[in-house]
């Protein structure tokens, strides 16, 4: 299955994120230890979808980061439930691309996944004897450093919510003001994004700059908008 349109996620704000981006900063935060934040990138290029094997694979995802999160903190129904789901969901996406078909896993190591979630479901106190595996894209397990824009852009927001640093809002409005200077040779924001994302230490002055650069952005606005 392809992409939506070209450029999705990359435009403008109202745009649905692309899925491959959406894949890539979802499985970081998951590996990056940000169970629970890894489903807002997922969540918002599956809410637009229609059934087929991306809306299988992005709802999957969605409930096998619930059933992490949910084990993490000895939930063990909400676990067990998530994870059945994950498991139900995942079913049959890898069947395609053995066959040579991967777009009905955007290249996730979907077996993983799926076995990690089925063990959860059969004994969700599992995840206190051991690590959840991390998701695999291709042949990597993403991080942050590993991100490019479009996906940085995703996972920049989910991630100031997850550690309390900065407001999501203000990331969002950074990332749409990424977006828009792409092309332009100003990288200023993108550069703040990719900076939140890899240098955890810097996370609260990058975030305090990121917003004071916003609020500029946004005056400067204004102030165009009232002279007309």
């Amino acid at each position: 299955m392809s992409d939506r349109t070209p450029g999705a996620g990359d435009g403008a704000a109202d745009d649905p994120p692309s899925v491959s981006a959406a894949v890539a900063a979802g499985a970081a935060l998951f590996n990056e230890g940000h169970t629970l934040a890894a489903h807002e990138p997922w969540e918002a290029a599956w809410l637009p979808l229609d059934e087929g094997d991306d809306e299988r694979l992005l709802h999957g995802l969605i409930a096998a980061a619930a059933a992490t999160h949910h084990a993490s903190e000895r939930n063990w129904s909400g676990a067990t439930g998530c994870a059945a789901n994950a498991v139900r969901y995942l079913d049959g996406l890898d069947a395609e691309a053995a066959r040579g078909d991967d777009g009905g896993t955007r290249g996730v190591d979907v077996a993983t996944v799926r076995e990690w979630c089925r063990r959860l479901a059969t004994d969700p106190e599992t995840v206190e004897r051991s690590e959840p595996p991390p998701i695999r894209v291709g042949d990597a397990a993403p991080g942050f450093a590993d991100l490019d824009l479009a996906a940085a852009l995703l996972a920049a927001p989910a991630l100031a919510e997850a550690v309390d640093h900065g407001d999501e809002a203000t990331f969002e409005a950074a990332a749409a003001l990424a977006r828009e200077e792409r092309g332009t040779g100003r990288t200023r924001f993108a550069e703040l994004l990719f900076a939140f994302l890899r240098e955890p230490d810097a996370r609260p002055q990058v975030a305090a700059r990121l917003g004071d650069h916003v609020e500029l952005a946004e005056r400067k606005r204004r102030d165009v908008g009232n002279l007309f």
